[in-house]
């Protein structure tokens, strides 16, 4: 017999893979190459938590590359 887990749960939004680990942590990965961002993990937050800092990581992308 297993054991009953949590459902894992997985969010896609724009363009990234959102996906919630057994510690309500969520791992974020780009959904295609080439890759805006690299894969990242964030500490145990909500969904809106976590589109909020895809967001504004995103966000920070798009400053330094008009900044270059």
């Amino acid at each position: 017999m297993g054991i009953i887990q949590d459902p894992q749960y997985a969010v896609r939004y724009r363009g990234f893979v959102l996906l919630q680990q057994q510690n309500h942590s969520w791992l974020v990965r780009p959904e295609r190459s080439p890759m805006r961002l690299l894969p990242f993990r964030t500490p145990t937050c909500s969904l809106a938590d976590v589109k909020a800092l895809v967001d504004w990581r995103l966000e920070e992308d798009a400053s330094l590359i008009s900044v270059a």
